[in-house]
């Protein structure tokens, strides 16, 4: 079950009780494209690099490029370098779709007549399984299955 963090309005911000969540404020999802002659390198190097937490690695294919798509959390302070063909992404869970900011703000513009509103919901059951991400400025969405789970 997660906590829920709710802010109190104390006229000094450091009296009152700290039970807030900020276990996972470090927590970073990266996603690393790689192509299957390199998947079982790259996925070494990760294990050997990084500290995962969660200690899995999910490997992705991507049915559009044949490419694979490496999931995995590390800690922020545990980034002494970052894979080539790596971003930031985070995830709907109820849906399993990963996604950037700049994909979810494009995808919210086109379906909002333009306009980038934070209030706007969207229907992630219509992207299940995907990857939502821009390319030279543009919405793309990769569709996703399981290869295989890597357990550390």
């Amino acid at each position: 079950m997660e906590n829920h963090i709710i802010l109190h309005n104390y006229d000094n911000i450091y009296e009152g009780e700290t039970s807030l969540n900020i276990t996972d404020l470090d927590n970073k999802l990266l996603c690393t494209f790689v192509d299957q002659k390199n998947l079982e390198a790259l996925i070494s190097n990760i294990i050997s690099s990084y500290t995962v937490k969660y200690n899995k690695i999910f490997a992705l294919h991507v049915k559009s490029t044949g490419e694979y798509a490496l999931t995995y959390n590390i800690e922020n302070g545990n980034m002494a370098f970052i894979p080539p063909n790596t971003i930031l992404v985070h995830r709907n869970k109820a849906s399993n779709t990963l996604y950037t900011i700049n994909a979810l703000n494009e995808l919210i513009k086109s379906l909002n007549g333009g306009i980038v509103d934070t209030n706007y919901r969207v229907e992630w059951q219509h992207y299940k399984n995907s990857i939502l991400l821009t390319q030279e400025g543009q919405f793309k969405q990769l569709n996703t299955k399981i290869f295989k789970i890597v357990e550390i």
